[in-house]
This record gives structure tokens, sequence and C-alpha cells, in this order.
């Protein structure tokens, strides 16, 4: 029986780990891969409070670290569903069930995808969601990333160090990534836009990427270009499958909570990017953990 499972450890869930290890709680972090979730797809971190820049993996790590000395458990699985059995938490995986007093979800957001003919053909072939992971793989190619927010300026940023060139396509007429961002890119020799249209399809041979269709959201033509690797940056969907039998999501699987992280269940909280908020920063997450931790701990004293 633990005071608190914490499932995730990215940012928000590592954070809520710490508060509740140095209250005095028994804590396990409950993660399906490494710890640092989003984090470990980002190269260089510049907005995150005492670093100029630091990369995810390593501020991943910096935050990983002290959990061990305060004995918090690190349990590895994939969360199916939580239950209620009274007062207790039943969180269960494909092979364990764990109880605990509280449950923290951190389960973050993933990458959203396209949707058109040839974006699941060629996955891994081609297309991607993480230029970190990927990006060195196409060396002196042209690339396409598809978004015009601060993580699909960013990676293309990060992109123009292996291809050739890197063009970036948005639906809009102007990009909504933050200015200093935005000037980096159009100063960028090795970055061009292809504004106001949307991919229609990935086409390919049957080993890679060989180009994309577009369509003019103004014209309505279409267009074909080549290219060796289509990036995705579209936006994000929640991790929360495993809480909708529970009815505390909104239609688009988003966690609503109050400013005390606490959702419509009593003894189940949400932190970071599945939480639903206007901004998914580290920031606002290690934050929301921070509260969580806190709110659990009060939680217990009073329940148990």
């Amino acid at each position: 029986m633990y005071d608190t499972i914490i499932i995730g450890a990215g940012p928000a869930g590592m954070t809520a780990a710490l508060y509740a290890a140095r209250s005095n709680l028994k804590v396990a972090t409950l993660e399906q891969g490494a710890p640092g979730g989003q984090m470990n797809n980002t190269a260089d971190i510049e907005n995150y409070p005492g670093y100029d820049m630091i990369s995810g993996p390593e501020l991943s790590m910096k935050m990983f670290e002290p959990l061990e000395k305060l004995g918090v458990e690190n349990l590895y699985g994939i969360v199916s569903k939580i239950e209620e059995d009274g007062p207790i938490k039943k969180v269960i995986t494909d092979d364990q069930v764990y109880e605990a007093k509280t449950v923290i979800l951190a389960t973050g957001a993933k990458h959203r995808h396209l949707g058109v003919p040839g974006e699941e053909t060629y996955s891994s072939r081609g297309v991607s969601y993480c230029a970190v992971c990927d990006g060195a793989f196409f060396r002196d190619q042209e690339l396409l990333v598809v978004g015009g927010g601060d993580s699909a300026v960013e990676e293309a940023l990060f992109l123009t160090q292996f291809a050739k060139k890197v063009t970036i396509v948005h639906r809009r007429d102007e990009l909504r990534a933050q200015k200093v961002l935005q000037e980096r890119a159009f100063a960028h020799d090795k970055i061009d836009f292809i504004w106001d249209s949307v991919v229609k399809e990935i086409k390919g041979d049957d080993n890679k990427v060989t180009s994309v269709d577009f369509e003019n959201l103004k014209t309505g033509q279409i267009s074909n270009q080549a290219f060796g690797g289509v990036f995705v940056y579209v936006g994000l969907d929640p991790v929360s499958s495993m809480v909708e039998d529970l009815g505390i999501t909104d239609d688009d699987g988003w966690v609503p909570t109050d400013d005390h992280m606490r959702t419509s269940l009593s003894g189940l909280f949400a932190v970071g990017d599945v939480r639903q908020k206007d901004l998914r920063q580290i920031t606002t997450a290690v934050g929301d953990g921070a509260t969580a931790a806190q709110e659990a701990y009060h939680y217990i004293v009073d329940h148990f």
C-alpha cells in the first residue's frame, strides 16, 4: 500500500514525487519508459529558470536523481485503468494491481497525428514526431516540418544542423510561435515556408518518404514537393484513456482540476500536460506537481 502513486515521470510527476517524499509519504512513480517524458525529446531548453540552456535529457536526470535518495520507488508498466475500492485507489497495469491512498495523474500528452494518407505507412520510415530522436538520420536531405507553434519552429531550427533545407508548412499566414523563435527562423538561410496550406498526402516508395502533396487553403490548388522526411508538430492529445471510465475528463480527454490540482474524484489529482489548462510548459508542470503533492498529503491526513 502506497500513500501516493504518481502515474508518469515527466517534470510534473517527478516534482510531485519529490514533494510527496519530503512530506514523509510512501511514494512510487509508475512509468512505461525513461523518466523525463517529453523533455527527453527536446534538444535545448532555454526557458527553465536557472539555466541559460540545458538539454532535455540532462534536465530529466537532474530532476530524477534526488528521488532515489528520498526513497521513491520506480515502478514500470502501462496503466490500463484506475478503480476505486472504498477510499483506496487501485492502479491496474497489464500484470500488476497497485493500491494507494491517493493517485496523481501525470501522464502528459502525445503528439497529434495528421490523419492523412501515407502518414502511418511511412511512420519511422520518414515520418517522425521527434526531431531530437530522428534528426541525425536525415543528413543532407530536404525536410518538411508541419506546424506553426513553438515546438514546430524549435524543431525546425534543430533540424538545420543536419538537413540541406527545412521547410515549415503552416495552415495560416503567420506563425504562432514566440517572437524570438520566429525571428530566428526567418533569419535562417536554411529555412523556407509554405503558408496557408495543409498536407494532403505523404508519398514514398517501399522504404522511405519521397514527396508530399499540399492543398492551398485559399486557392484550393494541389501541389507536390519532394522531401526526404516529414516532422509533425500539430498539437497534442491527452494520455488519459486509463481514467475515461471515471468520468473525470472533458469531451477532448483533458482532465479538469481546481487550483489545488483536485479532480472531480476524491483522492485523485492531475498535473502537467494531461490537465485542462492554457499553458503547457516545464515550469507550469513542476508547479502543478508541487501543489498536487501537498494536497495529497493533506488529503491523507484528513481521510486516513
